[in-house]
């Protein structure tokens, strides 16, 4: 490119969610002929997307604008911050713009004010930037081997911690056909596992009534189990996230059992008390919830279970922590991560008595972390002397990192395999060599 090239730096923090919004905005910006630069001294202007869920992700947002306003001078907002009032401008004044989550035609609007678009060459005849800047799959952050699918935005629900639907709206469904173009075009381009994300996957669809689209001149139904089973046909992996525990997730399990999407289910149960569930405003109950699990394992005993908790939330008491204890106990659930509860700035939960002492908080969380370590570390032993295949996502001098069906890339486990002859993207069969509570070692099965 010409040096003349207007040239973008971009900082993407925040969820999966976010990094989506990054890959649209990324892939506009390469459409229209801007050149994309690590470099805040390269930079005409620099695009932040933030986080703003919770007080540490707010700060780092902050600080990442604020780094960015000292290096470069000329920084656009976007992202779930934005959203959240005026804390950005009265934090930045100096920034040129902020918008809110999933707003790529707003972002460009304002790149378009302070960096006018450049001119496309015309002299070896008709440019399609599509074509000529653009993959088409579309720019990603993410490896070449493994890409995020959104499918919807929003939602519905009015969790008592939580602030998303005042950020990012109420659900809105994308259209089934055109979540499985750009399923299709992201296989066509190498990739080898989709990671089905949402803020409510199994409300996909709930907005539009099940619609029914085509694909491949096929009629099909705009829920979760449709699709998941139109993903399953394209001959990759298939991994669902964020699934809320409606009933309706039984309808995905025999999809799993038959091999057409990874027997993987990140399910956010939050807690087992059925008081603390209420005033979280989440569904079930922990009895429901156990019979449930048993099911799955029954129709898929394969089935891998990732789920997080909130400890500490305001009036848990210690028989109501305790009885979490005994849920993860019995649930036996294969990945878990737990957090602190933490008030979240217009968050409901706030105005609830009995807030609990931090040390407090600190306490059970590592109760229920080393409770979890010792059920993972079990059932990660299990799997010793076991074959199975993994999917490559590093190498160096000292070996490979994989992942297998159970692991979902930078929040699960990882194995470790002695050989450095593997090709990231690659599947390959290993046998299970040795474990501990979070991992997997591994050698390669050549037949």
């Amino acid at each position: 490119m010409s040096k003349a090239t207007p040239r973008i730096g971009f900082v993407s923090l925040g969820c999966p969610k976010a990094t989506v919004d990054s890959e649209h905005i990324l892939t506009r910006m390469r459409a229209e002929g801007y050149e994309i630069t690590p470099s805040y001294q390269e930079a005409d202007l620099v695009v932040v997307n933030t986080c703003g869920f919770i007080d540490s992700a707010v700060a780092e947002s902050l600080e990442a604008i604020g780094e960015a306003l000292q290096e470069n001078g000329k920084v656009i907002v976007t992202g779930c911050l934005g959203a959240k009032g005026d804390i950005v401008q009265e934090t930045h004044p100096r920034v040129l713009a902020v918008t809110g989550p999933h707003a790529t035609e707003e972002v460009m609007n304002a790149v378009h004010l302070h960096l006018p678009k450049p001119v496309l060459s015309l002299v070896e005849g008709l440019h399609d930037p599509y074509t000529d800047l653009v993959p088409p799959q579309g720019v990603r952050l993410t490896p070449q081997h493994f890409a995020y699918l959104k499918i919807s935005e929003g939602c519905n629900h009015s969790c008592s911690f939580c602030i998303i639907p005042a950020l990012r709206g109420d659900l809105v469904s994308r259209p089934i056909h055109d979540v499985m173009g750009e399923a299709e075009k992201l296989v066509e381009s190498g990739v080898k596992e989709l990671l089905v994300i949402s803020q409510d996957t199994s409300a996909y669809g709930v907005d539009v009534k099940y619609r029914t689209g085509f694909w491949q001149g096929k009629p099909l139904k705009t829920s979760m189990a449709e699709l998941a089973g139109a993903l399953g046909s394209l001959g990759v992996w298939t991994r669902l996230h964020y699934v809320y525990p409606y009933p309706g997730v039984d309808n995905v399990i025999p999809l799993m059992a038959e091999g057409k999407i990874l027997p993987y289910l990140d399910i956010p149960f939050q807690h087992a008390n059925e008081r603390i569930l209420k005033l979280m405003k989440r569904p079930a109950s922990s009895e429901n919830v156990l019979k449930r699990i048993k099911q799955w394992r029954e129709i898929c005993p394969d089935i891998v279970l990732r789920s997080t908790f909130i400890v500490g939330f305001p009036g848990e008491t210690e028989a109501e922590f305790e009885e979490l204890l005994d849920f993860i106990e019995e649930a036996r659930l294969d990945r878990v991560g737990a957090f602190k509860y933490s008030p979240v700035e217009g968050a409901a939960a706030n105005a609830l008595p009995d807030h609990i002492d931090p040390y407090e908080q600190e306490d059970r969380l590592a109760r229920l972390m080393y409770l979890q370590e010792e059920i993972s570390a079990e059932k990660l032993a299990k799997k010793v002397g076991q074959t199975m295949q993994v999917l490559v996502d590093d190498v160096d001098e000292e070996g490979s990192v994989a992942r297998s069906a159970a692991d979902a890339p930078e929040i699960d486990g990882l194995v470790y395999i002695d050989d450095e002859n593997l090709e990231v993207g690659e599947f390959v069969t290993v046998r299970i060599t040795d474990s501990d509570e979070h991992d997997l070692w591994a050698e390669v099965v050549y037949e």
